[in-house]
């Protein structure tokens, strides 16, 4: 049997995606601010904060769950 959703269960799914789009800004803001204050007060540079970032990018590119 299939189910089709309502027009408000439609309305909460669009209203739950804008809730994690603002969350995602809000956590990205935050983010790029201390990353922002700690290579200005010298205690990281750019250069340190890239390398990292490939570094866990290359391992995360790999699932750590078996794919069938």
């Amino acid at each position: 049997m299939e189910r089709y959703r309502t027009t408000m269960e439609e309305v909460g799914i669009v209203a739950k995606l804008a809730d994690l789009k603002e969350e995602h800004y809000r956590n990205t803001l935050a983010l790029s601010t201390l990353i922002e204050l700690l290579v200005e007060k010298g205690l990281l540079t750019r250069e340190e904060v890239e390398h990292k970032a490939v570094e866990m990018d290359s391992f995360m590119a790999h699932s750590p769950y078996p794919m069938a």
